[in-house]
């Protein structure tokens, strides 16, 4: 698989909704529910990080759910990667874009998210092929002025911006010609998780959707 192949992969998913759930899963028996809950409520795409010891199986819980493209985030690694396919993810997302993980990702057909903060990362990115770019960390990178900024001499890059982007300020990504979708984590807050308030967390699904 090409990055270019991999661009495309990751454009088609991210375009399946305007927000990709960022899971954060220490609980294996929320796995199932929550992606249930979030697919209903029209987020198919689900990126689980790598963060947690309970990640990788949490992954292969939701891999089984009807309609669920589950991805893994955090990718930092080869042994990352190689985890990540034979749990089950269909995609992977990472904060930022080395040699060797882009290569990892080639070698195991895995559609990469690749992060980039800076012109020039995304420019690097794009060098090799990569036309579809996690935007991390949003907020703290300056926000949706800075990737307008980005977008400007750089058309050709569509970005999901990702680290801080919420209900509330979700809209002012979105709105950007460079922009497809966004990805946060308050789709699944833990207390409703902690709850098993799957109908809650489908409200917020659906609130996102909308």
């Amino acid at each position: 698989m090409t990055p270019q192949d991999q661009s495309k992969a990751a454009l088609d998913l991210a375009g399946r909704a305007p927000v990709i759930p960022v899971l954060v899963l220490n609980d294996v028996a929320h796995a199932a529910p929550l992606a249930e809950a979030l697919v209903a409520g029209g987020l198919p795409a689900l990126e689980v990080t790598l963060r947690t010891p309970a990640a990788l199986d949490c992954i292969r819980a939701m891999a089984q759910v009807p309609g669920g493209i589950v991805g893994a985030g955090t990718l930092l690694t080869p042994e990352d990667v190689r985890a990540a396919k034979a749990a089950g993810a269909t995609f992977g997302v990472s904060p930022g874009a080395t040699d060797t993980l882009l290569q990892a990702c080639i070698d195991e057909d895995l559609p990469l998210l690749p992060g980039a903060a800076t012109a020039t990362e995304a420019m690097i990115l794009l060098e090799k092929g990569f036309t579809m770019q996690k935007f991390f960390p949003a907020e703290a990178s300056g926000g949706a002025p800075a990737l307008k900024g980005i977008g400007a001499p750089l058309p050709q890059i569509t970005f999901c911006p990702t680290g801080g982007v919420s209900m509330k300020n979700k809209d002012s990504y979105l709105s950007l010609p460079n922009v497809i979708c966004v990805g946060g984590s308050w789709v699944a807050p833990q207390d409703k998780m902690d709850a098993g308030d799957w109908a809650g967390i489908e409200t917020l699904a659906r609130e996102a959707r909308a």
